[in-house]
Parts: C-alpha cells; structure tokens; sequence
C-alpha cells in the first residue's frame, strides 16, 4: 500500500520502501548518483505531469453565472513499455559495474520491473572487504500495476461572459513517509456564444487554460552502505494545460472531444545527510547532494461522453498522447 500511495503522490520523485536502497548508489558518488537517477525518474516525472492535468472538463457548455458542479476525478494511465526501462551503460559511470560483469543493460525505472539487478562499487583497496554491493530498485510495474494512478475534487462555477472558473485543491495529505499538497485553477470560455446563430448550433465550441502545481515530500530507510540523517526527497511540479473543446447539446447523453498542448517543469532535491560507509567514498559525508530537473510537453488529444439525471452526472474519456489517460467523473451540482 505504502509503495502505491507514494508513487500515485509523488511519481515524479519521490520512492517507496522497495526503492529505499537508491541511496547506496551515492557510495559511487554523486556524478555516479545523479546520472541514474536522472534517468531512473525520467519517465515518472512525465507521467505525473500528464496525469495531474487530465479530467478538467467534461463539456464545451459552460455554466450559467453562479452554476456549479462539484467533481471527482480519478484516471489511470497505462505505463507503456519503453517507459519501463532504460539502459544503463557503465561506461558512462566512474565506480558503478555490475556483479555479472556486463558493461550494459535494461534496468528499471521508476515505473519499471526489472528486480535482481546487482551493482557494485568497487572498494579501491586490493585485498579488503570495503566493496560496496547492492540491488537496483525496481519501479511501480514489480507490484503488477501497470498504470499510473491520480485523483483529484474539483469544483466548477459559472461567472459572467460566459466564463468558468475551475479549482483544484488537496490540502497537506500523509501516508507514513510521504506527503503530497496539489492545487489547480482553470479558465474556460464558451467562444462559440459569439457565433451568430449560437442557439440553433448542435455543437458548443469553448477554450480552457489550466495551470496545476504539485509539492511532494518522501523521507526513506537509512541502509548499511549509506547512512545519515533527515535523508528525504521533495518534489515540486508546475504544468499548464491549453485545450479547444468541442461537445453536443443534448439533453441527456452528450459527446465532448478536445484537442491541447501541455507543458510543464519539475524539480527533485535529494536532501539531508549521507555518510559513505563502503565503497571508494567510505566515511565520506555528503549534504544534500543534488537536484533532478525535468520537463514535459506535447499534445493531447480527449474523446469522451457525459451522462446527465437531475443534478447527478456521470463522464468517461479516454486521453491520447505521450501517456494515454482512461478518466471519469462524478459530478454533482446544476447547469
């Protein structure tokens, strides 16, 4: 449960139990650390900001002024193999090889399950003991779940000139080691109520900008190879959502596509205190060693349909894009 919750908070950087030992890779220095776990993050990162932007609207018909609607969103996104994997060449490392002697291979990333992988950082001193060995961390798919999970509460409500204003907020929320704050707002605008002729249309035409941002927090085991104090990771991500909808105006069962672009920047400090204990760095202290920046931008594309009854209405739609996104809404409130 702890590795679901972390990795569905805080993919972009933040590591669960079964990752816990991605300090011991400090043992082959930072350059060495930071390498891998640029790449290691990679694909999490991006699928995080992907995911936290998805389910922001279910209609190209805005509210009325004062209408609201309250929703839950949840999506899943399907990890695809080739963000499973990457390849680590030790070539391009100074200290790390691995046990079987290959110079590279397929390891996991943060989303990946490759397990059993065994590295070593070779002590420097013939005849000693001081050889740092240990096993690489998998990724979310070795607890057989192959998507990246999100969910948020939204609320929407209707203000003047066709203009709707949307908010997203998750308070300070903890489970064990890891915390995640999120907040989000949205503008979206019915262009096509300046058409002549609007109310005799069969399609509504509106434009939404989104910005979400995202603070997450994971404080992780000390182990034998690495050890210190105050050793967490905090993440911070920032994305922006443009988007052209287009949807039916029926009065019960309605459909709703959408083409957009998104882009978005995160950043990882790897912070607190780390004291070598094996390896060539043995009793080297280490303080808050480095940061991972990435970013993420392309376009997306959501087809979907909306179910309303009274007050209640129901939505699913299927995103395409670097990561595909299966979402659905529940949704209360009134036009």
């Amino acid at each position: 449960m702890k590795k679901i919750l972390s990795i569905a908070f805080m993919c972009a950087g933040l590591f669960t139990s079964a990752q816990q030992n991605i300090n011991d890779l400090l043992a082959a220095g930072i350059d060495d650390a930071e390498r891998y776990t640029n790449d290691y993050l990679a694909p999490a990162a991006e699928g995080l900001m992907y995911g936290m932007n998805n389910g922001w609207f279910n209609s190209a018909e805005v509210k009325p002024f004062l209408g609201f609607e309250i929703s839950l969103i949840g999506n899943a996104s399907p990890i695809k193999d080739n963000k499973k994997s990457f390849t680590l060449d030790t070539s391009q490392y100074e200290n790390l090889q691995f046990v079987d002697g290959s110079v590279s291979k397929e390891v996991a990333t943060a989303l990946g399950d490759l397990q059993g992988i065994e590295v070593f950082v070779d002590g420097g001193q013939p005849g000693t003991f001081d050889d740092a060995v240990f096993e690489l961390p998998s990724g979310l798919s070795a607890e057989n779940i192959d998507f990246i999970p999100t969910a948020m509460l939204q609320a929407s409500v209707g203000l003047i000139k066709h203009t709707e204003v949307k908010v997203r907020l998750l308070p300070k929320t903890s489970y064990d080691d890891a915390s995640l704050a999120y907040y989000g707002f949205g503008l979206q605008h019915e262009l096509s109520e300046w058409l002549p002729g609007n109310n005799l249309m069969p399609v509504a035409i509106s434009g939404l900008i989104a910005y979400s941002h995202l603070n997450g927090e994971y404080d992780f085991t000390d182990t034998q190879i690495v050890d210190g104090e105050n050793q967490r990771f905090e993440t911070k991500a920032d994305t922006w959502v443009f988007n052209l909808i287009a949807s039916t105006k029926l009065p019960v069962i309605n459909f709703y596509g959408s083409v957009g672009y998104l882009t978005g920047k995160s950043n990882t400090d790897i912070l607190g205190t780390y004291v070598v204990e094996q390896g060539p760095l043995q009793s080297e202290t280490v303080v808050d060693p480095f940061s991972i920046a990435k970013s993420a931008s392309g376009v997306k594309a959501t087809l979907g349909t909306k179910l309303k009854i009274s007050f209640f209405r129901i939505n699913a739609d299927y995103t395409f894009g670097e990561f595909d996104s299966f979402n659905l809404g529940i949704n209360f409130g009134f036009r």
